[in-house]
């Protein structure tokens, strides 16, 4: 049963979102992931720019990504170039592609970290049979995105799921292309994720000649 507008108790309710942004984060821009490429580089975190990369190429919700073992992005002694996981959300498979920039941060990475095919790729610093913990991983994007000037409240592990997605649409208008890389189940999920507006219409039709 809800409470009335003219109840003298609903005043006092603080609402669940008084000082936080509301909606997408932010996509990062091919300069902004190459100035925490960089910064990454130059403290030697390992670690996290292998995990960065990971994120950005494969497009991942922040609980598929860090559950990924060992095993999901190698083949013998070599990293993937395409994998596939089954998505906790939909509970349907999706495929990624790992570019040359990832296999090479993914290699340092895991040739430090050791362990067998049944490891987790990220384990957890407090439990080593465990993954690195979602809230851990969104600390971890706050601190890259600061670490470059970026605002942390407009940026979050959602942006890295975005980022490669919309470099891709804006340079294709492929919605379809976006679907299948999200693995969204529906191309409405699409639109809304992507936040295609009248300006995104526009400019893609600017680019017809007919």
């Amino acid at each position: 049963m809800g409470m009335s507008e003219f109840d003298p108790r609903a005043r006092s309710i603080r609402p669940w979102n008084v000082g936080t942004q509301v909606g997408l984060k932010r996509p990062l821009t091919q300069k902004q992931i190459w100035a925490i490429r960089f910064h990454l580089d130059r403290k030697q975190r390992f670690r996290d720019r292998a995990l960065f990369d990971l994120a950005i190429d494969s497009k991942l919700r922040g609980c598929d990504l860090v559950e990924l073992k060992i095993g999901d992005l190698v083949a013998g002694a070599e990293i993937r170039h395409r994998a596939t996981i089954i998505q906790r959300k939909t509970k349907r498979p999706v495929q990624f592609e790992i570019a040359q920039d990832a296999r090479a941060s993914l290699l340092v990475w895991l040739e430090l970290r050791g362990g067998s095919v049944e490891d987790f790729a990220f384990p957890s610093r407090v439990d080593h049979d465990r993954h690195l913990s979602t809230r851990q991983y969104a600390r971890l994007v706050d601190e890259w995105v600061t670490a470059v000037g970026l605002r942390r409240k407009d940026y979050g592990t959602h942006s890295l799921r975005r980022t490669k997605a919309s470099i891709i649409y804006k340079a294709t208008g492929n919605l379809r292309a976006i679907q299948i890389l999200l693995g969204h189940s529906k191309i409405e999920n699409t639109v809304r994720y992507r936040g295609v507006d009248i300006e995104d219409a526009l400019t893609l039709s600017e680019k017809i000649e007919i």
